[in-house]
């Protein structure tokens, strides 16, 4: 694409114009250009509730992948594609999956999420090479982020997904995107221009991170990840977790810290276990064998 081509696309970007209510925050005090930045956020979940039919669409095609052995896969550049990788690393510890379930793929590899690289974005091949890398196949959904709905490398990926018969998914600031017109499900959260002229890292990046965000909790709960709102599967890697834990078998079963922290013990730090145990008086291969029998849903477990 020429640079002229490009000027003329990014000029007709709702994401690219400048902010009428912003165009002195340069002579702004802190605490008013700290308000202005707080009243424009307030668009955002404004923007994702015209949104919703469409997420959840998103959410029931990542839960069909999920329970055939597919992946969902976030692929993005720069704020995007750190974002779904950050999403995608949250969820092991979170919902106790195994780190290919979710994965995020980012433009220029793992030094591009703390250093810029040059040009990735630019590379439509690459994208889709970035996903023949992790055998990519119909079996996983791709969701592809970008806030201007444009971006060459996401773009690729999403082609080729297409290609491969996977359901695809584009989360875009901008409406009738070229993401949006490739993809099966379009997402446009639109924010309006922002703050400061083009930098999407905020209004756009505060939405993206809530749809992400809706994707996996959503589709999680769906598969049998919690009990009532609780996090069940959590995993107790650290102190704090381990007291998560802890908290969270206390809570499911109303039984005191003693008998939470045998449970544990006896289940093998595995909190969804502990529950049953205690709420079915099972032992812990009893447990176990309920789980498997109802793929892992503890309220269908339960007597």
């Amino acid at each position: 694409m020429t640079e002229q081509n490009l000027l003329n696309d990014l000029s007709l970007m709702i994401t690219e114009q400048r902010n009428p209510d912003s165009t002195n925050v340069d002579q702004m005090t802190a605490l008013e250009i700290v308000s202005l930045i707080n009243q424009q956020d307030k668009a955002v979940p404004q923007a994702i509730e015209k949104c919703l039919p469409r997420i959840a669409l998103a959410v029931e095609k990542i839960v069909q992948s999920f329970q055939t052995g597919g992946r969902l896969v976030y692929i993005g550049a720069g704020t995007s594609g750190r974002l779904g990788v950050l999403d995608a690393s949250e969820c092991p510890p979170t919902f106790g999956v195994s780190p290919e379930m979710v994965v995020g793929l980012i433009a220029g590899g793992e030094r591009a999420l703390r250093h810029p690289v040059e040009g990735a974005e630019d590379n439509q091949e690459q994208g889709k090479l970035d996903l023949q890398q992790i055998d990519f196949s119909e079996k996983d959904v791709l969701v592809g982020i970008a806030a201007s709905g444009r971006t060459p490398y996401v773009l690729g990926a999403l082609h080729y997904a297409n290609e491969q018969g996977a359901a695809t998914v584009a989360i875009a600031s901008n409406p009738d995107s070229a993401m949006a017109k490739i993809a099966d499900i379009a997402i446009e959260t639109v924010v309006g221009a922002e703050v400061l002229t083009g930098s999407s890292r905020m209004k756009s990046g505060t939405a993206q991170k809530l749809v992400l965000n809706m994707l996996t909790t959503a589709s999680m709960i769906l598969i049998g990840k919690c009990y009532q709102n609780l996090m069940v599967d959590v995993q107790a890697s650290n102190e704090k977790l381990k007291a998560r834990a802890i908290r969270i078998v206390m809570q499911a079963t109303d039984c005191d810290e003693y008998h939470a922290i045998k449970a544990l013990k006896l289940a093998e730090n595995n909190t969804k276990i502990a529950i049953l145990m205690i709420l079915a008086q099972v032992d812990r291969q009893q447990a176990k064998a309920l789980l498997a029998e109802y793929q892992g849903r503890l309220t269908d477990a339960l007597p």
